[in-house]
This record gives structure tokens, sequence and C-alpha cells, in this order.
């Protein structure tokens, strides 16, 4: 997962996902009312492990391995807010987000401009039909760059080009992006 793909998992949160995959165990046997079959069906283990991973007995009890470890982080993030997520990617699809990244910027513009890139730290509310593009990428699982290409675009009409205003036939090169937020609301 990108950064950006991850700026945007964020955003959809109000409150962290759990830490530990001991606290990530626990909320799959919520999730699912206390059933380790069900959760094992999810994770495509069996009950039995399931149930060891859980026990409160010191002797009984095993880790998860690396593989599990990462397939409970993803049943977890699959399943965390799904209704407040809904609701923030709506918000932002129907309104607008502010986009905070340090990332190098660079030009491609008309003879006798600076087209040298260079790391720069941008915020900038961008409008509804970029969060839409945005989302729209990543439910069709495209990648990092295909999100960069939609972010610079969007960038180099609002910050660079100041909604049309300036810099009219100015192309940003986004790249080596450090962070990237977002704020929905």
């Amino acid at each position: 997962m990108g950064q950006i793909e991850q700026g945007l998992e964020r955003a959809l949160r109000t409150r962290p996902i759990p830490s530990s995959t001991e606290a990530r165990l626990r909320f799959l046997l919520a999730t699912h009312r206390g059933s380790t079959r069900k959760v094992a069906t999810v994770l495509g283990v069996s009950q039995r492990t399931v149930q060891r991973w859980v026990t409160k007995r010191s002797g009984a009890r095993r880790p998860p391995g690396p593989l599990q470890v990462r397939a409970i982080e993803e049943a977890v993030l699959a399943r965390w807010q799904p209704r407040v997520r809904a609701r923030r990617r709506a918000q932002a699809e129907a309104e607008s987000f502010v986009f905070h990244t340090r990332a190098q910027f660079g030009f491609a513009a008309p003879a006798g401009s600076s087209d040298d890139p260079r790391v720069r730290w941008i915020t900038q509310d961008l409008p509804g039909e970029v969060a839409r593009e945005l989302f729209s990428a990543r439910d069709a699982s495209a990648g990092e760059q295909q999100q960069t290409v939609i972010l610079a675009r969007a960038l180099g009409h609002a910050y660079f080009r100041e909604w049309g205003r300036r810099a009219h036939g100015l192309h940003v090169a986004f790249s080596d992006v450090e962070f990237a937020d977002f704020s929905i609301g």
C-alpha cells in the first residue's frame, strides 16, 4: 500500500485501528459474535488454530505467524468502521477535502521557465470531483502511479495554475512522495 492509499485510509477513519494482534483478534471475535469458527473461515485457518491464538491458558497459547498476522490485519481493516468510512467518503466526494503532502514537484512548461524538480510542502483544498476520481481509481485497484497522476493534475490546476488564472500550459510532475495526508470535513 502506497503513501496516497494509506493517507486515504487514515482520512476515512475516526478512531485508530487496534495495534496489537491480540486486540485485532478480539475485534474480529466481537464482530462475529464470539464465533471462532466464523473468524477461522474469514482468516482461512482452522477453528482450533483461532482457539489457540485466543486462549487464556499460557501453555496452550500459540502466536500467529507472519502470514496470519497480515491476514488478521487485512480482515480488521476491511471491517473497521464501515458506516463512518462510507459517510466520510460521501462527504469528501460531495464537498471537498484538504490534501497535505511533501513531495518532489517538477514542471513541463514553455521555454524560459524554471522546471527543475524540488521538494515542496503543499496543503491544498481540492474539490469533490478529485475525491471521486481517487476513490474510483482505488476501487478499481489502480496503483500508486495512477493516483499520483490524478493528484498531480488536480494540484497543477488548483495550486500551481490558481484554478486557471495563471501559468497556462504548465504540466506538473509529482514524484517521491514522502507523505500524503487527507483531511475530510
